[in-house]
């Protein structure tokens, strides 16, 4: 058992059932990190646009399936974002 020392603090929390459930919560984990849609594309090996259509809840067929796979199979998606900086 892990003390409460050791246990990460989330300050956002979401289930995501939907792509725009998916965006919000990247958006708020970007934010979070003090990192803007450039330094996410840098980091992922994207372009701008793409972070910012993942963060608009854009039509991906990819996580269209994956949400309707969880939906089919009773699973839930939660996003959690922790406090403070991330390493990249």
């Amino acid at each position: 058992m892990r003390s409460l020392d050791e246990l990460e603090v989330a300050m956002f929390r979401a289930a995501v059932e939907t792509r725009e459930d998916l965006g919000l919560a990247l958006q708020q984990a970007r934010l979070a990190a003090g990192l803007s849609q450039r330094d996410v594309a840098v980091r992922i090996g994207a372009s701008q646009r793409y972070v910012w259509e993942l963060e608009s809840g854009r039509d991906f067929t990819a996580i269209e399936r994956l949400l309707a796979m969880l939906g089919a199979t009773g699973a839930q998606l939660v996003v959690e974002v922790p406090e403070g900086d991330v390493d990249g």
